[in-house]
């Protein structure tokens, strides 16, 4: 599983027009289901992402989490994390996750966010998103659930 983590003042996601999912200051997050992803990537992604210290403390160092500062994550489909260019320049996207599985684990990991107590939002899985958003920092961190970057 992959995620690109940015640290965000707000960011909102829109399908034909019509808002679906919308944040304040908190994280917005592109996860990436692999075809070899299990439970197990799931609870290390929502651990990871939820205990992120990448918010300012009263002394402006970065030691607090999105949970730490009340704040609240949008959380978006992103199965081109998978796309790999390493040969010719249009993305094969084979190790991505097929469709269904890859919905179910992306909603998997929405319900473990929340049972940490974090709000969060969403998109809407395969619909062609607009993503609108303050990437405050800029802050953006990139996981991979295998550890391979």
């Amino acid at each position: 599983m992959r995620a690109v983590v940015q640290r965000v003042s707000s960011a909102e996601v829109r399908v034909d027009d019509k808002m679906v999912g919308r944040v304040g200051k908190g994280l917005l997050v592109y996860l990436g289901v692999g075809k070899e992803d299990t439970v197990s990537d799931i609870e290390f992604m929502a651990e990871k992402v939820s205990g992120l210290r990448i918010f300012e403390d009263e002394n402006g160092k970065m030691n607090l989490s999105v949970k730490d500062i009340d704040g609240e994550i949008l959380a978006i489909s992103q199965f081109t994390l998978y796309g790999d260019v390493r040969k010719g320049k249009r993305p094969s996207f084979s190790d991505s996750a097929a469709p269904d599985k890859g919905e179910e684990l992306y909603n998997q990991f929405i319900s473990r966010i929340q049972g940490i107590g974090i709000r969060i939002d969403k998109g809407i899985f395969g619909a062609h998103m607009m993503v609108d958003y303050v990437n405050d920092g800029p802050v953006t961190i990139l996981l991979d659930s295998k550890k391979q970057f």
